[in-house]
C-alpha cells in the first residue's frame, strides 16, 4: 500500500517530529501531486503551517504494517542539519 509519512519542523526546537501517515487512495494518478499531498497532509496534522515546515515522504507498507493511520506521539523524531 503506497502512504505518505508526514514530518513537522520546528525550529525553535531544531528538529522534525514524525507527526503521521496517510494512505493514498486517490485511483486517478494526474490528481496526485506534492501540491495536494502538503495540502491534505496540513488538513489533518497541521492547518496553519507553512508549506516549508510540513514535508512528507513516499513510502509502501508491507500487509503486516497496515492498520493505524492516526498521529503518533514525540516518537520518530529528527534533528533538523
Amino acid at each position: 500500500m503506497e502512504v505518505y509519512k508526514f514530518y513537522l519542523c520546528d525550529k525553535t526546537k531544531n528538529r522534525c517530529d514524525h507527526v503521521g501517515v496517510l494512505p493514498e487512495r486517490r485511483m486517478n494518478p494526474e490528481r496526485i501531486s506534492d501540491e495536494s499531498i502538503i495540502n491534505w497532509g496540513k488538513k489533518y496534522f497541521g492547518k496553519d503551517m507553512k508549506n516549508e515546515d510540513i514535508f512528507f515522504i513516499e513510502s509502501f507498507l508491507e500487509d503486516s504494517e497496515k492498520g493505524f493511520f492516526l498521529p503518533f506521539s514525540d516518537q520518530g523524531s529528527k534533528m533538523i542539519q
